[in-house]
């Protein structure tokens, strides 16, 4: 039987059951089947006696004996309760269903496997509803050492398809098809590898014959799944590298070197320099730049990003920077103007909101070539904005940015001869990716890391304070701002319910007059149903210093730098992610004073608030930060839905597996080396496997 076929195919399965099959899980194929993995399994091959019970949600196997049986009244009818014992202690049976007919079943005195979940009472184990039969007739039977528990549904559940008979489909399968399964692997890698054979690591994941061979099994099939993501990533990569040509910025003249030397407002940091190296190592190779620039908050990415352009425009060519919002872009603008003030390089702005005369002159000196920066959002993708040579596009904050949107970057570049020349891409992201996601995701992007931070910047000191402290908390603000320093007060945003964080925000806003009564100060609030111009107008009086408090909701995440902020309190911490908690905390620790971040938080937390308060407190390390979150929400939640359905994985953790995948990387990195088109003899399985996977995975599409 070919793994192909439709599932009807497989014994024991009908057009209505695999209809269900298909509704439910998504399993088409009986190859679909095949790697449908248990998530768990029930491990029958070990007993423990009473005594070795501890207090985990495990289920176990005991021997033992009925002892005596007694029936307890409650509220609502009885309850069966049998007293079970071995030689090293006692434990409680309990039916809260059928005790009529249970209590007439069971024999006293008599030896008795029984298996299930514990619960625990007062530091005593007991069993609720036992699946029990005596040692007589255990003995009797033929017992499968582990059984596979499988993925199921509500609906599956109720239309009979129990783990029992998918336990039984997936038998029948390897029954009728065990001879079709292909090995993926050349010999010798699995020799070197030291692999069970794919046929074998199947059954093993399936049904295992002991611990050490499902260690073995789930080893094999985690790495095969982790090297082909790598392998196809990497090739990607030699595509780009071989065919892609690219701008070669060759000298590095005037603008840069005046720059560099008359206007740098202080020393790069190794860091930094590092980063332009790798860059221009790029740009001025020929082939195509597509490179993510880390960096935590307020590491001087900007900078770098700068250079990069001054770079481009000393070669002749225009350069762009995007950002995911208006708030970003003007930053972005206003910052950069203000470096350039001293030299001749021309810089403009386009946004939604800019207006249609402004647009004509933006477009004319595009193109004519007279605009060396055009800093903007999404307006600069507009058909018609064209660039007369657009040699390297900067993207900020690149997970808001949707694959098509990035490609259309690319024909806004001049063409070579009739091929378009693609322009240098630099995408920049200030939320640090932990290295086993960027590698899993970004694998095909070359990655530089900014990971220090500018001399003369002090870390923030965190803390977390419950609600009761909040009298303390608006104590310290008053002295820091006797001090002549300025504070934020952030507010959660969910966006489900506007209109109670609105209140929540007004409530806090009132609160907050109440305290820090004018004329002596001055408030400035902020939130997402303003009017840009409202918003802009209290922005900037508080970036001026007429205002000493700005309260606001998380609108503020990307926006402002007010060095003179020193405090960044966040109301209900616990409401937020941790990725936004660092977000928020990167607004102050601009200036040369000691800054502070202040948790706010009620004394109801859930166990991953708990942790996501913690780490704020111990770290400022973006990095660190983000692997916490990654153990926390995993993949998917972190990349934003664009990227999750890249890491469509059936059996391997990118986080708990992250050994595995380091291992599978640098096999995939030795095999190309080796033999990179895959043309070898002894390679063919390879080529084939890594063939079906280019036409039927997402990952070629979703990867830009």
């Amino acid at each position: 039987m070919n793994l192909n076929h439709p599932v009807t195919y497989i014994k024991g399965v009908s057009v209505a059951r695999a209809e269900l099959l298909y509704s439910e899980l998504g399993i088409k194929t009986c190859g679909d089947l095949l790697h449908l993995f248990p998530f768990r399994y029930i491990d029958k091959t070990q007993f423990y006696t009473i005594s070795q019970l501890q207090q985990n949600s495990a289920e176990v196997q005991i021997v033992g004996k009925i002892t005596g049986v007694r029936t307890v009244k409650q509220k609502r009818g009885s309850r069966l309760v049998a007293t079970f014992s071995d030689n090293t202690g006692a434990m409680e049976l309990v039916w809260f269903k059928g005790a009529k007919w249970i209590k007439d079943s069971l024999k006293v005195d008599v030896p008795y496997v029984i298996y299930g979940k514990l619960n625990w009472y007062n530091g005593t184990p007991n069993m609720p509803h036992p699946e029990m039969e005596t040692v007589k007739e255990y003995k009797s039977k033929l017992q499968m050492a582990m059984q596979p528990v499988y993925p199921s549904t509500e609906k599956l559940g109720t239309k009979g398809i129990s783990n029992k008979v998918m336990r039984g489909m997936i038998q029948n399968l390897f029954q009728q098809a065990y001879g079709s399964i292909e090995e993926t692997f050349p010999q010798y890698f699995i020799e070197e590898h030291q692999f069970l054979g794919k046929k074998e690591s199947l059954l093993n994941i399936h049904f295992p014959k002991n611990q050490e061979l499902l260690a073995k099994a789930q080893y094999r099939l985690k790495f095969e799944e982790l090297f082909f993501i790598q392998l196809q990533l990497l090739q990607k990569k030699l595509i780009r590298k071989s065919k892609l040509k690219g701008f070669v910025f060759e000298h590095v003249g005037e603008e840069f070197t005046n720059f560099y030397n008359n206007h740098l407002p202080f020393d790069l940091t190794g860091a930094q320099k590092r980063v332009l190296k790798e860059i221009r190592k790029d740009v001025g190779s020929g082939t195509h730049m597509n490179r993510l620039l880390q960096g935590d908050v307020g590491s001087g990415k900007t900078i770098v990003a700068l250079l990069t352009m001054l770079l481009a425009i000393d070669n002749c060519y225009q350069a762009t920077i995007m950002a995911p919002t208006e708030i970003l872009a003007i930053q972005h603008y206003n910052g950069i103007v203000d470096l350039l003030k001293n030299t001749n390089i021309h810089v403009d702005l386009l946004t939604g909101s800019t207006k249609t005369k402004k647009r004509r002159e933006i477009h004319a000196s595009l193109e004519d070539g007279s605009l060396h920066i055009l800093i903007g959002t999404h307006a600069i993708l507009e058909d018609k904005v064209q660039f007369k040579n657009l040699g390297i596009a900067i993207i900020d904050e690149q997970h808001r940015f949707g694959v098509a949107q990035r490609r259309k970057l690319w024909e806004k570049s001049p063409s070579d001869g009739g091929a378009i020349v693609p322009p240098h891409i630099l995408v920049m992201t200030a939320t640090p990716i932990p290295r086993t996601l960027a590698m899993s995701v970004y694998g095909d992007l070359d990655i530089s890391v900014i990971d220090e931070l500018p001399p003369g910047r002090k870390e923030i000191k965190t803390v977390h304070r419950y609600d009761s402290n909040r009298l303390g908390v608006f104590k310290f603000l008053k002295d820091e701002i006797a001090k002549g320093r300025q504070a934020y007060v952030v507010y959660p945003l969910i966006q489900e319910s506007e209109a109670m964080d609105y209140k929540d925000l007004m409530d806090g806003y009132e609160s907050i007059s109440r305290e820090f009564p004018s004329p002596k100060y001055q408030i400035s609030i902020v939130h997402g149903q303003m009017k840009p111009a409202d918003k802009d107008y209290e922005m900037e009086r508080f970036a001026k210093g007429d205002t000493q408090i700005m309260v606001a909701t998380t609108v503020i995440e990307v926006g402002v730098n007010v060095p003179n902020a020193s405090v960044m309190v966040i109301e209900s911490a616990e409401r937020f992610g941790l990725s936004q908690l660092h977000q928020l905390r990167g607004r102050v620790g601009r200036g040369a004073e000691q800054s502070y971040c202040i948790l706010l938080s009620s004394y109801k937390l859930s166990s991953d608030g708990k942790t996501r308060l913690q780490t704020m407190v111990e770290t400022t390390d973006g990095f660190k930060i983000a692997e916490v979150d990654l153990k926390l929400r995993g993949p998917g939640n972190i990349m934003g839905t664009q990227q999750s359905g890249v890491l469509n994985l059936k059996i391997a953790d990118v986080v708990k597996d992250s050994p595995i995948l380091h291992v599978a990387r640098k096999a995939a990195i030795n095999l190309l080396q080796e033999d990179p088109s895959l043309s070898k003899k002894e390679n063919a399985n390879l080529l084939k496997t890594y063939e079906k996977l280019r036409k039927t995975s997402g990952i070629w599409s979703n990867i830009s």
